[in-house]
């Protein structure tokens, strides 16, 4: 065959179009799978692993992460020696998914033998860190692979953060993290990423990073081309009580050309005060006393300015974090001015045009001015607040506000009117009854409102809102809040449940029969009634419709997104999307939460976070990964996603696993980043795929 001849062979005619390669869920025994996965039926399902088919194997391991049954777990173990690589990495995933410790030799065994697939290698590295104890914790840093292996490095750190995030970190675990993050290198960038995140999640080892940490991590931090090692080294230095890690924290904060660096050094930012010991010695103890308070002031007075300057950021997420920094942090009230000088900031007419944009940045500053103000300024701060209130029509706005004026226990008769309202969006009266709950954990709270307090919560009760219901029961739960709960409060939290419809308000019973128990002292949680796979089953013939590749285009209120979604991955989870979309139902909704540095969430009918399709979707678990631009469905737990989403502003590896990935945005980053709460769909539709 003539070199011309053999090239042309593979492709179609001139003018003939290509044939698509046939859909993966078009093979009648990868919906077989698939419909095990969806009505966890492990039975069926461990046959699948015994298959000739490598395919067969590997999806129906995978189908097993999502049952996650420990009683598959003797029929996964001899897929970690399989001849193909594939099947290897879904066994080793859905092991860890199962976070049973009865894998931990096998797997261990496993990373002591060579592996050519780094994929594999560290799928078992992060099942390893899944699975271990206190009492094999070990094996994640003395195990040694054989021979060169450039995917031992990265598995190491991942496994040390799996286990770091189960609460299984030591001063080894610590040291092994450390050394892995000063690896220098672009080949060695993964085992800097996974090594800052742990060093992030290792609980009560403070003192450990102090000792053994801070060179690396100020080195990271100024140095790394990665941001996502960059802010993980801020968040580990907020940790690290020394004014160089301060020093660091402020260059971040003000310096780093990527915003979530800077967001993450400003929550790390210390907010107590700060002491400094001078290195320099003076004869007589007052002098040296005077220096200390000098140097003390400095560090204070660079916090502060490195936070304010953060208020007038352009970017929405920016701008709210300095102002969280300023409500979590004490202030001098001892200078009469220095609540008023907030105040006049926020409201003034000095107040900055950027950052008056930001209405949650404005009211987050007026909630810190009245939590942090003199008794005799309050009331002129809260009459500022309810002025606020009254002039914006933005329902988001409002809710920020009526959380604002929690801070003042004079302002109890105002919330309860506002918690009693009936019309209008269920944002409002939602957030005061809130707002109501968070002002009775209030120090300053009158011990003559409970009685007022408690009847509120009952009104709740009575009114049948969900989101009010889920808030007063777990009110009610608690022996702060209502010291003597009466056994019509019993009564009330039973009959509020009968009266749901499930499976779409499972957020509101999950709530109620968590105080039920809570209150009855059960020794045990009430399982949840998820709704099986019969009341929504996969429409099989609609996922084949749906083309691999298939994007969705979203137009926002700040512009356009573009969406992929995975129908191979999540195909349930997809065709509930979009079936929603050709009915329109996301037209017009708002972004309901957001939250800076970590997602933007809408899809809520409500518009509150409380609102539901009248079905529930199951939890399809895959090996994708929560990276920036991720596309996730929101939960109340495993098995009541629905129709709300959201979007990831950076990687976030604590939600690998736990909830369902069906989509990645492909454009239109940059508008996920500048989503506010408020912001709609205004239309979201399935593109047409190029040809």
């Amino acid at each position: 065959m003539r070199l011309s001849t053999f090239l042309l062979a593979g492709l179609p005619l001139l003018g003939q179009a290509a044939v698509p390669p046939a859909h993966p869920y078009a093979d009648a025994t990868r919906r077989r799978i698939a419909t095990a996965q969806d009505e966890r039926q492990t039975a069926t399902l461990l046959p699948f692993l015994q298959s000739k088919n490598a395919a067969y194997r590997a999806a129906a391991a995978e189908a097993l992460a999502s049952v996650q049954d420990k009683k598959a777990v003797p029929a996964l173990l001899p897929l970690l020696q399989d001849a193909s690589p594939a099947v290897r990495r879904a066994a080793a995933y859905a092991l860890g998914q199962t976070g049973d410790s009865t894998a931990v030799s096998a797997l261990a065994q496993r990373l002591a033998q060579p592996e050519a697939s780094p994929l594999a290698r560290r799928a078992t590295y992060e099942a390893l860190g899944r699975c271990v104890t206190k009492a094999s914790v070990s094996q994640l840093y003395t195990l040694k692979p054989p021979g060169p292996d450039s995917a031992a490095a990265p598995g190491q750190a991942w496994a040390l953060y799996r286990a770091s995030l189960r609460g299984l970190a030591t001063p080894e675990v610590a040291r092994q993290a450390v050394l892995l993050l000063g690896q220098p290198g672009p080949k060695l960038a993964p085992a800097r990423a996974g090594a800052s995140a742990a060093l992030t999640r290792m609980r009560g080892q403070d003192s450990v990073l102090a000792r053994m940490a801070l060179p690396v991590l100020l080195k990271a931090v100024g140095s790394d081309p990665d941001y996502f090692v960059r802010e993980n080294c801020a968040s580990a230095l907020g940790r690290v009580a020394r004014p160089v890690a301060l020093a660091a924290l402020l260059a971040a904060g003000t310096k780093d050309p990527d915003h979530r660096v800077r967001i993450a050094a400003l929550r790390a930012l210390p907010t107590n005060p700060i002491t400094v010991v001078s290195a320099t010695r003076r004869p007589g103890k007052a002098a040296n006393e005077v220096i200390l308070q000098v140097k003390t002031r400095e560090a204070d007075s660079l916090r502060v300015r490195c936070a304010g300057r953060a208020l007038g950021a352009r970017l929405p997420q920016e701008s709210l974090t300095a102002a969280e920094w300023f409500l979590k942090t004490p202030h001098d009230t001892t200078n009469s001015d220095n609540v008023m000088d907030w105040l006049r900031y926020v409201v003034g007419i000095e107040y900055s045009a950027t950052a008056a944009r930001h209405w949650r940045t404005r009211a987050t500053l007026l909630q810190a001015a009245l939590r942090h103000a003199r008794a005799e300024q309050r009331s002129a701060i809260a009459d500022t607040i309810r002025r606020r209130y009254e002039r914006t029509s933005n329902q988001y706005e409002r809710a920020a506000l009526l959380t604002a004026l929690s801070e003042d226990p004079a302002q109890f008769d105002f919330l309860a009117k506002e918690a009693a309202l009936t019309t209008g969006p269920t944002v409002v009266p939602g957030s005061a009854v809130a707002a109501l709950v968070s002002l009775r954990g209030n120090k300053r709270f009158p011990a003559a409102r409970q009685a007022d307090f408690t009847a509120v919560l009952r009104r709740a009760l009575a009114g049948g809102d969900v989101a009010q219901l889920a808030t007063a029961a777990e009110a009610l739960a608690s022996p702060i809040l209502v010291p003597a709960p009466q056994p019509e409060d019993l009564a009330a939290l039973r009959q509020a449940q009968s009266k749901l419809t499930l499976p779409r308000e499972i957020e509101a019973w999950l709530s109620l029969q968590q105080a039920l128990d809570k209150l009855e002292k059960r020794p045990a949680p009430t399982p949840a009634p998820v709704g099986p796979a019969s009341q929504h089953p996969i429409a099989w013939a609609v996922v084949q419709s749906i083309p691999v590749g298939q994007r969705v285009q979203m137009t926002t209120t700040k512009g356009v997104i573009i969406l992929e979604l995975k129908v191979v991955e999540a195909p349930g989870s997809v065709v509930s999307f979009v079936s929603l979309i050709r009915q329109h139902f996301y037209d017009g909704l708002y972004f309901h939460r957001v939250v800076p540095d970590f997602v933007a969430q809408g899809g809520d009918p409500r518009g509150d976070g409380s609102g539901s399709t009248p079905y529930n979707l199951r939890s399809e678990f895959s090996q994708l990964t929560y990276g920036a631009g991720a596309v996730g469905l929101a939960s109340a737990g495993k098995d009541t996603e629905s129709c709300q989403f959201f979007f990831t502003h950076q990687p976030t590896p604590h939600l690998d696993g736990r909830y369902t990935i069906f989509a990645q945005v492909v454009q239109g980053m940059g508008v996920v980043q500048q989503l506010e709460i408020g912001d709609r769909m205004l239309r979201v539709e399935l593109l047409k795929a190029a040809r």
